[in-house]
C-alpha cells in the first residue's frame, strides 16, 4: 500500500470514526430510540466493566471505526469480557487502524432492518423505504430484501421519519443508509448510520424504480431531489443472495480456486452485479464477494419462487458458494412465513458435524440391519439342508 493510498485509508477510518461517535449524540435532541449504551469510543478494560455492570448482560462490543461485522463481540457474562474486549480492540486495530470500541446492550434475537436516505443541498431528505438484512453470518449479510415481511404501514412511516431526522440531524448530503435494530415486539433501536450507499441499494432500486446512483451523483452536482416523498412508492418485491465464494458448511471460510465453470443465470426479474468471469482464479487475499443475484417480482412469494429457480440456472464450479445456502433459507418454513431474525444461521442451518454423524450412526444401523438379515437367510438355508 503506497503512501497515498495509506492517507486516504487513515482519512476514511478517521472519518467513519467521527461520523459513528457523533451519530448517536447528534440524534438525541430527536428523540429517536437507541439501545442503551455509551456515547463515546473507549479501550480500557475496567472502564467496559463498569459500563457493562451498569447496563446489564449480554453486552455487545463493536468496533467504533469499522463495519462488516469486524471487531465485534457478544458477552453473555463478566468472566467473559476481558478476553473478549481484547479481541475486538485486536481485530479493530487491524482492520481499521483504531481499537477503539462502543458498548451497549445486546438485544437478543433481533431484526436488523435498515433505511435508505437521500438529503440533498437544497434541505430536502427523503427515505426510500426499508430493507430487512436479518440473514447474516458474522454479522455481515448474505440475503437482503425489500420492503420487509414484517413493517406495518404505520411502523414503516415512523421508521421512515426517525431516519429521516438522523440524517437532519448531522446536515448529511447525498446517500446514507439508517441503520435499527427491531426486537420481538417491534419496538425499533437506532443501531448506526452508514454514510454511503451500501451493497444492497439494488433491491431498493427494484421496488422504487429509482437509480441510486445516477441520484446520488446528481446530489454531488449540486442538483436538487427531483420527486417529494409522497411521490415514491413501493412496486413488488426484491430479494438479494450475495454470491460469496465460501463454504457454508465449513464455518462460511472462504474458499479459494480457479471458476472452472461460471455461468450466470438471465431473465426478466434478474439482475447481476458481477466482478468474475469463467476462468479466472479466486485468491484468499480479497473480500470473497462474487456477484450479487437480484430477483424482482410482483409479491414476495413469487420472488422466493424465481430467486430459486435463479439461483439453480446460476452455475459455479471449482469454489463453494453460497448459492446453496441462499437456497436452503429461501426455501426454509420460517423465511417463507417471515418469522426469523438474525439468529437464523444458529438455529436452522444443519450443524455439519451432526450432520456427519447422524449418516454416520444410519450407515452402521442400516449395515446391521442387512447382517441380521443375512445371518436369518442363511440359518433357513442351513435348516433347508438338514
Amino acid at each position: 500500500m503506497n503512501f497515498q493510498s495509506n492517507a486516504i485509508f487513515l482519512f476514511l477510518t478517521l472519518l467513519f470514526s467521527v461520523s459513528f461517535a457523533q451519530s448517536k449524540k447528534a440524534v438525541k435532541k430527536y428523540d429517536i430510540p437507541m439501545v442503551p449504551g455509551i456515547d463515546k469510543a473507549i479501550t480500557d478494560i475496567e472502564e467496559a466493566t463498569e459500563i457493562a455492570k451498569e447496563i446489564g448482560y449480554p453486552i455487545l462490543i463493536k468496533a467504533s471505526a469499522g463495519g462488516g461485522g469486524k471487531g465485534m463481540r457478544i458477552v453473555e457474562n463478566p468472566k467473559n469480557l476481558e478476553e473478549q474486549m481484547k479481541r475486538a480492540i485486536s481485530e479493530a486495530t487491524s482492520a481499521f487502524g483504531d481499537g477503539s470500541v462502543f458498548i451497549e446492550k445486546y438485544v437478543s434475537s433481533p431484526r436488523h432492518v435498515e433505511i435508505q436516505v437521500m438529503a440533498d443541498s437544497h434541505g430536502n431528505v427523503l427515505h426510500f423505504f426499508e430493507r430487512e438484512c436479518s440473514i447474516q453470518r458474522r454479522h455481515q449479510k448474505v440475503i437482503e430484501e425489500a420492503p420487509s415481511s414484517v413493517l406495518t404501514p404505520e411502523l414503516r412511516e415512523q421508521m421512515g421519519k426517525a431516519a429521516i431526522n438522523v440524517a437532519r440531524s448531522c446536515d448529511y448530503l447525498g446517500a446514507g443508509t439508517v441503520e435499527f435494530l427491531l426486537d420481538a415486539k417491534h419496538n425499533f433501536y437506532f443501531l448506526e448510520m452508514n454514510t454511503r450507499l451500501q451493497v444492497e441499494h439494488p433491491v431498493t432500486e427494484w421496488i422504487t424504480g429509482v437509480d441510486l446512483v445516477e441520484l446520488q451523483i446528481r446530489i454531488a452536482r449540486g442538483e436538487e431531489l427531483p420527486m417529494k416523498q409522497e411521490d415514491l412508492k413501493i412496486n413488488g418485491h426484491a430479494l438479494e443472495l450475495r454470491v460469496y465464494a465460501e463454504d457454508p458448511l465449513n464455518d462460511f471460510l472462504p474458499s479459494v480456486g480457479n471458476l472452472e465453470v461460471y455461468e450466470l443465470p438471465v431473465g426478466k426479474g434478474i439482475r447481476v452485479d458481477n466482478g468474475f468471469e469463467q476462468g479466472m482464479d479466486i485468491p484468499i487475499y480479497y473480500d470473497p464477494m462474487l456477484a450479487k443475484l437480484v430477483v424482482w417480482a410482483p409479491d414476495r412469494a413469487t420472488c422466493i419462487s424465481d430467486m430459486v429457480k435463479a439461483i439453480d440456472a446460476y452455475q459455479i464450479s471449482g469454489v463453494n458458494t453460497t448459492l446453496d445456502f441462499g437456497k436452503f433459507v429461501l426455501q426454509h418454513p420460517a423465511f417463507r412465513s417471515g418469522d426469523f431474525d438474525t439468529n437464523f444461521i444458529q438455529k436452522y442451518l444443519p450443524n455439519p458435524m451432526l450432520l456427519h454423524q447422524e449418516l454416520k450412526e444410519e450407515s452402521v444401523a442400516l449395515a446391521a440391519s442387512i447382517e441380521q438379515i443375512w445371518e436369518r437367510e442363511v440359518t433357513m438355508k442351513n435348516k433347508e439342508f438338514q
